[in-house]
């Protein structure tokens, strides 16, 4: 089935793939960009199907601009948000009033204007470090971060609107999601671009940590796929690989694509603070399968290797040289 579609945060790294992929499938898109004055549109601007694109500008914080951006849409995928960690720590009000007053005016406007349908997106991260494995959704919540915080609210509001009003929510939980378009903010870009660089030695944080790393083609499947099935109303289910890989075996694995040697120099700035540190993160994905079908395809290398490859070509694009937070 086709259907009307805005994406929220269409011009980040997961949202501009999942754009291409609902166009590809022959739905008709919306994407909400970011009102500036110069018209640029993010990732989405690379991607052969802009012409088969309604672009709305607007902003997520304000509330008259996303009613008229999902007034005659069926459904909303929405992955609008502030997303990075250390800069949570430095502006926590600016991720209140993106990701908690951006996600009441996505589901209070769609409520008024009549969706059929909020695929809400979450993160791995509200479950704090793992207290057991692998992570199913009973697992308890525990904000480690500003942005866990302002992310277990989000989430909660959507489920209390899906329950108060009968608006049809879903909550999509994805993992540690990579791939090509990503920033530098994240560890697979950071390592791979300062190796492309020619750095003979990298600067990483905390190695020991664990993550449930997904390419991001599976993450946008996923979020399709559980986010359109009709066993999935009112639920939260996790998207992830079912794979556990510390930071340090990571750079072991990216050294094999990459075909070089990796020295990795710890740089005291790119360390959470210690309690703020989630240390264990292995995705439960049985409920994804059980209720739509959907698991995942990519193994971590032949992700990483697609990376490496899209890396190397867009390289300008980054500056391998400074901390992204």
């Amino acid at each position: 089935m086709k259907y009307k579609i805005l994406v929220t945060g269409a011009a980040g790294f997961i949202g501009s793939h999942l754009v291409e992929e609902l166009v590809k499938q022959g739905n008709y898109v919306r994407a909400l960009v970011r009102y500036n004055s110069r018209n640029e549109w993010g990732w989405l601007q690379t991607l052969p199907c802009l012409t088969d694109i309604e672009i709305h500008t607007g902003d997520i914080r304000d509330y008259d601009s996303v009613r008229n951006a999902v007034r005659d849409v069926e459904v909303v995928f929405h992955l609008a948000a502030l997303i990075g960690i250390p800069y949570s720590y430095i502006s926590p009000l600016a991720y209140i009033k993106t990701n908690i007053e951006g996600t009441y005016n996505i589901l209070q406007a769609a409520r008024e204007e009549g969706v059929r349908r909020v695929v809400h997106t979450s993160t791995s991260e509200v479950y704090g470090t793992a207290r057991y494995v692998p992570i199913n959704e009973e697992h308890p919540l525990q904000a480690q971060s500003p942005y866990a915080a302002t992310k277990i609210a989000a989430d909660q509001l959507a489920l209390s609107f899906h329950r108060s009003f009968g608006l049809q929510v879903v909550v999509v939980r994805p993992f540690n999601t990579f791939g090509p378009r990503q920033s530098a903010r994240a560890v697979i870009p950071t390592i791979i671009t300062q190796v492309l660089a020619g750095a003979r030695v990298i600067r990483l944080g905390n190695l020991n940590p664990t993550r449930d790393f997904n390419y991001v083609r599976d993450t946008v499947s996923g979020m399709i796929t559980v986010g359109l099935s009709d066993r999935t109303l009112g639920q939260v289910v996790n998207v992830g690989s079912g794979r556990e890989v510390s930071i340090g075996e990571l750079v072991r694995h990216i050294e094999n694509v990459v075909g070089r040697d990796i020295f990795v120099e710890q740089e005291e700035d790119r360390v959470r603070p210690v309690d703020s540190e989630v240390e264990r993160l292995l995705c439960d994905n049985r409920r994804a399968y059980e209720l739509s079908g959907w698991a995942p395809r990519y193994t971590l290398e032949e992700g990483l290797s697609e990376t490496v490859d899209w890396l190397r070509e867009n390289l300008y694009l980054y500056k391998p040289e400074l901390y992204n937070v």
